[in-house]
């Protein structure tokens, strides 16, 4: 790895004025070319196996921000603290004045964003820095990180997440369209130490000005924003969707190619997964929250999985064709894998496999892990003792997933999932979502309007409350207005006349813990089915409007679902009056999401489907309508 001022290649790059001031001036520059490299730079230097990432901040003195440990199958990396082990979602804050339904800058700090970038441009020049220069996602919108050279885990994220342009081989053509800032002690004057992430946009250029560590919103979804960004734009009008996508062959080689979509924690990595099994081969469908009752499903023969997107599937408009489908590629170069759902050894084998004998070392944060140690990835770093973190991961790179799909794929259903608490009579709740819905498109976009965050999340820190994450569900991460992505969601919906649209929960269907298992049987369903439409006898209008259309029946490789876990109105513990109670919750709920759309600038139609959910319309309502 070498250290050095800027190259010729560098200095004849088109580079944004402030971000060449920056590299001038800096005391030295590191530009790593191999993940080699960026191993040792994260820990300090070939010769280390643990490494301490600390920060002079004033006031404060020597902070140690984490530490990163060198082990036989990747990094172990641990922050100091608990609070930057998940992605706080008031993190993100808009600094300039370009129309946007986010909180800017200067609305929550009280001064103007200028005064910092200024300030955090001159940090930058005093710190010996990491240059990494990658792609937006699959496209030709180049970008650029600066970070303080002992950020080297952090800059190791971003490279396996986004690739790395080698910096010895620059492209001719290669233009700047986003910078990435990383500034950590910030955190700590400026935000009482919390996670802040700055998106500052500008003409032809997206700043993003990270004041933390956590690669969560800033390497990952600060890029998503960016894209999202772009997307907006006139001559772009396209979108990144937040779905796992995966090509499911069954048994009888027949392929259907399943999009996964909704908020943190909803299942879009776990569509990625194998089903899990219990030891005698069966599979636990769920079990009773009351009584402790179990039931169990077998289904000897399972389908293969190709993957495609885990969490950023791109939609360009040269992609779509006229199949009626959707078109969609990887927006990412490796996944942001949770595994708080792998607790013991035999969970998951493939993922086991994967990541203890890894072809090559991998970057694991909150797990467990020291010098020359294997990380095992159901090892979680305790919060507190006997309390494990609920959000360690690994960056998988897409190289070393077994038949991961490259390029453009046709996507025939777009599933939305749900977290959903147990609902009882005697504590009703909207965990009244059956195994599998079915839904017309005008509901489809409805739910991906809303997109709820759900019960019990892992991935974010927050209370239990039902909130919404927002238009497709990836709201959060854009920095523009609502209405303007749900014309989007809305058009592609109208252009995309062949795609099914499906809806499954996680965590609990009625009085039952099901866990992933809903998605994982209904992907075996769909998969067996195609992309066939549903027969009118084969369906029943839900009870709760909202929820479109549940199944008549359903058997799996011959065996049946019980009708309960499909309507959970049957359940003897929830019943119709528990159940409606429920309803009563998610009723309501969309209610207040929606009227946030209800815009001037909202597409014509999809007024009128609002207007259909605020006025109670039937399930027959929506299918008129789109």
């Amino acid at each position: 790895m070498s250290t050095f001022n800027l190259t010729k290649e560098w200095q004849n790059l088109d580079l944004p004025g402030q971000v060449k001031d920056i590299l001038k001036n800096a005391p030295s520059l590191t530009f790593p070319a191999t993940r080699p490299e960026l191993f040792d730079l994260a820990l300090g230097g070939k010769e280390n196996e643990s490494f301490d990432v600390c920060y002079d901040v004033k006031g404060k003195g020597l902070v140690k921000e984490a530490q990163v440990v060198r082990c036989k199958n990747g990094l172990a990396v641990n922050y100091a603290e608990t609070y930057m082990r998940r992605r706080d979602p008031d993190c993100m804050v808009v600094g300039d004045k370009n129309p946007s339904d986010k909180t800017r800058f200067d609305e929550r700090f009280g001064y103007g964003f200028e005064t910092l970038r200024g300030d955090t441009f001159e940090w930058l020049k005093g710190q010996d820095l990491a240059v990494l220069a990658f792609m937006l996602g699959d496209s030709d919108y180049g970008a650029v990180m600066l970070a303080p050279k002992n950020a080297g885990f952090f800059v190791g994220g971003l490279a396996d997440l986004q690739g790395m342009v080698d910096p010895y081989n620059m492209p001719k053509n290669f233009k700047v369209h986003c910078v990435l800032y990383i500034a950590p002690p910030y955190r700590h004057t400026h935000f009482d130490g919390k996670q802040i992430v700055v998106h500052n946009r500008l003409e032809g250029l997206h700043e993003i000005f990270s004041y933390n560590l956590y690669p969560g919103p800033s390497a990952k979804k600060g890029v998503y924003g960016a894209l999202l960004t772009i997307g907006e734009r006139d001559k772009e009008k396209w979108l990144t969707l937040h779905a796992a996508t995966v090509q499911v062959v069954t048994p009888y080689d027949n392929t259907t190619t399943i999009m996964h979509e909704g908020a943190s924690g909803s299942g879009k990595s776990e569509m990625l997964e194998l089903v899990h099994r219990q030891e005698d081969g069966r599979l636990l469908l769920g079990k009773h929250v009351l009584t402790g009752e179990k039931r169990h499903i077998s289904i000897n023969q399972t389908c293969s999985l190709r993957p495609v997107t885990d969490d950023m599937a791109m939609c360009l408009n040269e992609d779509q064709d006229k199949s009626g489908f959707v078109q969609a590629r990887d927006a990412e170069n490796a996944w942001f894998v949770r595994l708080n759902h792998i607790t013991h050894y035999g969970t998951d084998p493939m993922l086991e496999k994967i990541t203890i004998h890894s072809p090559e070392p991998l970057i694991y944060l909150n797990m467990q892990g020291v010098p020359q140690s294997s990380i095992l990835i159901w090892e979680h770093t305790e919060d507190e003792p006997g309390k494990p973190c609920p959000n360690p991961r690994v960056i998988l790179p897409r190289r070393v997933m077994p038949g991961s799909v490259d390029g453009v794929v046709e996507v025939h259903i777009r599933n939305f999932g749900i977290r959903t608490p147990p609902c009882t009579k005697e504590n009703p709740s909207y965990g009244i979502v059956g195994l599998l819905h079915v839904l017309p498109p005008a509901l489809g976009w409805l739910w991906r309007l809303i997109s709820p965050r759900g019960h019990d999340n892992p991935s974010i820190t927050e209370n239990d409350a039902m909130t919404s994450e927002g238009v497709g569900s990836y709201w959060p991460f854009a920095t523009g207005l609502r209405v303007v992505q749900a014309n989007m969601l809305l058009k592609q919906i109208q252009n995309t006349p062949s795609v099914r649209y499906t809806l499954t929960p996680n965590q609990h269907i009625g009085a039952y813990k099901v866990s992933f298992m809903p998605q994982w049987i209904a992907r075996e369903y769909l998969a067996r089915r195609g992309a066939a439409k549903f027969k009118p006898e084969q369906l029943i209008t839900a009870r709760c409007p909202v929820l479109g259309y549940t199944l008549a029946s359903m058997q799996v490789e011959g065996t049946p679902i019980q009708h309960s876990f499909l309507r959970v109105d049957e359940q003897p513990d929830v019943g119709k009056k528990g159940y409606d109670a429920g309803a009563k919750i998610l009723m309501d709920f969309f209610h207040s999401e929606l009227q946030k759309f209800m815009k001037p600038d909202l597409d014509p139609l999809g007024r009128k489907i609002i207007e259909c959910c605020l006025n109670n319309g039937s399930v027959e309502d929506y299918e008129k309508l789109l």
